[in-house]
């Protein structure tokens, strides 16, 4: 019998997928569970398992193609006999462009059924864990994955550990099977020094002057939320904050790992707590109060794109576990290893760049909440204290974006009035 692979969706806003690797070539046998492809989604790849033994027969989409959603990308053949009954059905075009809504098929060839590996390394099945560039090296270099330990993210193997196991010097990026490079994100705090540290997001790799470069999966993902945002309602609210507290407080703990950004999302959570209205969202039916405050933090991504992080139930966790967290979600985020609802569960967001030296902005709205929050630099101020003399403060300048179907200005207001409150005088409870 010969299964149609097909692309997967893997989140519920993917409607295309691009095939970042084949793991498996043309004649190569396909155990139950095993990786097959790495599909990049809107904004993550991920490892998609076949629950089928048999041939990868033929591969429809090669690397660096995309397909929309239910489109067959190979096929799969139980016995070596019918590879080639396989190749000429797909050379004959019989396989469909989409595959029909959740219907079982009855006639053959089948959808192969597939699962995405969770990229923290959690298996479904006593598989291995290994990034695709490693399993083929291992190939290459005949390593056994079964004796390596994975420094990768959570365990997983990558291709370091396999060059390690065989005592080689870390060999160049393959061509085969090219994945656009991620340079490093920093987490996005507000500096309390003078001149930020953060070096600047450059443009895409691929940019050539004078030609039009198409944009990539996560571009794409960007620009579909960004159309959707021009639908709602927006206005937008500033207020100046005196940081000079929360910036002691940071100086007395950042050597525990704690980040600015944790920080700034720890306050925003707490305050929250007393506005539940700004954590909420607009649904036809009402508002829709959510049962968690999680706040996503925006970060830029070398290839041009936009992620954002979540730091979940926020207000309940101690400000050294947020931070620990941050970072692993930073870490992954890099690698484009985030699980669907670490980026898209966001209640509430904050944007900074503070961090690029800019003193204040307007953010765009996210689909789906109610309220996103610009951050701007902390900047030292001349300023009338109140004895009626002149001091200097640390200051920034932050900047709300409210749904206004759901979100009035004195809200906004007062939202921003309890947050000031909250960093200019107890700062010091965030630790609590």
């Amino acid at each position: 019998m010969i299964h149609e692979v097909f692309m997967p969706a893997l989140s519920s806003t993917m409607t295309e997928g691009k095939i970042v690797s084949w793991v498996k070539s043309v004649g190569d046998k396909v155990e139950k569970g095993e990786t097959v492809v790495v599909v990049e989604s809107d904004k993550a790849d991920m490892d998609v398992e076949s629950f089928y033994e048999g041939y990868l027969a033929t591969i429809v989409v090669p690397a660096g193609e995309a397909a929309p959603v239910g489109a067959a990308i190979a096929l799969l053949a139980e016995t070596e006999a019918e590879i080639e009954l396989a190749k000429q059905q797909a050379a004959g075009g019989k396989t469909p462009a989409a595959a029909p809504a959740p219907a079982a098929p009855a006639a053959t060839p089948e959808p192969v059924a597939v699962a995405a590996e969770t990229p923290n390394g959690a298996k479904r099945s006593e598989r291995i864990v290994a990034s695709p560039r490693a399993r083929k090296l291992a190939k290459e270099l005949k390593v056994d994955l079964n004796g390596l330990s994975g420094s990768g993210p959570h365990g997983r193997i990558v291709a370091e550990d396999v060059e390690a196991a065989v005592g080689k010097a870390p060999a160049p990026v393959a061509s085969v099977a090219p994945v656009a490079p991620v340079a490093p994100v920093a987490p996005p705090p507000v500096a309390p020094a003078a001149k930020p540290t953060a070096a600047p997001v450059s443009a895409p790799a691929a940019a050539i002057p004078g030609q039009i470069v198409p944009l990539t999966t996560l571009q794409n993902a960007v620009v579909r939320n960004m159309m959707v945002s021009l639908e709602v309602p927006t206005f937008h609210v500033g207020y100046t904050i005196t940081t000079d507290n929360l910036d002691k407080l940071y100086k007395q703990i950042k050597s525990k790992g704690v980040t600015m950004t944790a920080l700034l999302a720890k306050a925003v959570a707490v305050t929250l707590q007393k506005h539940p209205l700004l954590n909420a969202n607009y649904t036809p039916q009402g508002i829709q109060y959510p049962a968690a405050i999680n706040i996503a933090v925006a970060v830029a991504m070398d290839d041009g794109g936009l992620i954002t992080p979540v730091l979940q139930k926020a207000d309940q966790m101690d400000i050294y576990s947020l931070s620990r967290t941050w970072k692993d979600l930073v870490d992954r985020a890099r690698t484009k290893q985030l699980q669907p609802q670490e980026y898209n569960s966001g209640t509430f967001t904050v944007s900074n760049l503070g961090m690029f030296g800019v003193d204040r902005f307007d953010a765009i709205l996210p689909p789906g909440q109610g309220s996103i929050l610009a951050i701007g630099a902390s900047r030292a101020q001349v300023v009338a204290t109140e004895d009626g003399m002149m001091g200097v403060r640390r200051q920034m300048q932050v900047n709300i974006t409210c749904d206004h179907r759901v979100i009035y200005g004195s809200h906004a207001a007062a939202f921003l009035q309890d947050l000031a409150k909250l960093i200019e005088t107890n700062a010091q409870s965030l630790t609590l």
